[in-house]
């Protein structure tokens, strides 16, 4: 039995409202992703990411540090490391891991123990929707990120669980994810 569960889903599905919501039912610590990408406006070292160079990753890489990494479209590196999903283990609260299919299946090889929930939606026309309502979308990216989606809806079924996250029904899915977890947690 693990306290860490994976959520997942492709762009526009509500994981991040998802994790967010059941703060209202656990004590959640989030597992945080390693990245070479630049720190933006309002982020810092652990919010929402450790911040390393391209050179410290890869020499991380090297060493067998990351559970899960990827070089992600727009050429920057993601990884959670062994030490964090460590760190998260030991604090005895809820672990909420975020990360993207192809993740899924490495982690779930080496943390067989550990639930993955994917979140989706009813109809794909509802992502694109959500994606386009983001600031400063390009049309390129709508159709990268689709392209990516489709590919994602293929692998449903490495998860353990599927919830759809409907339409203004935030709520009912937070509370659906909520019950899974308490579920596995009794178990």
């Amino acid at each position: 039995m693990s306290n860490i569960f994976i959520i997942s889903g492709p762009s526009g599905a509500g994981e991040d409202s998802v994790i967010e919501g059941l703060k209202k039912y656990f004590a959640v610590e989030r597992i945080i992703t390693t990245t070479t990408r630049q720190m933006r406006s309002g982020e810092s070292d652990g919010n929402p990411y450790y911040f390393i160079s391209k050179e410290e990753f890869i020499t991380k890489r090297d060493k067998e540090e990351f559970v899960e990494w990827a070089e992600q479209y727009n050429g920057n590196f993601y990884g959670v490391t062994k030490s964090e999903i460590e760190r998260v283990k030991k604090t005895g609260r809820l672990g909420t891991w975020k990360i993207e299919w192809k993740g899924v299946i490495t982690a779930k090889k080496i943390y067989p123990e550990i639930k993955s929930i994917f979140i989706t939606v009813p109809d794909l026309k509802i992502l694109e929707d959500r994606i386009r309502r983001r600031d400063g979308v390009s049309q390129e990216y709508i159709q990268e990120r689709m392209e990516y989606t489709k590919e994602w809806m293929k692998h449903e079924n490495i998860y353990d669980y599927k919830v759809i996250n409907e339409e203004g029904k935030l709520d009912e899915t937070v509370q659906k994810v909520a019950e899974i977890i308490k579920n596995n947690l009794d178990a």
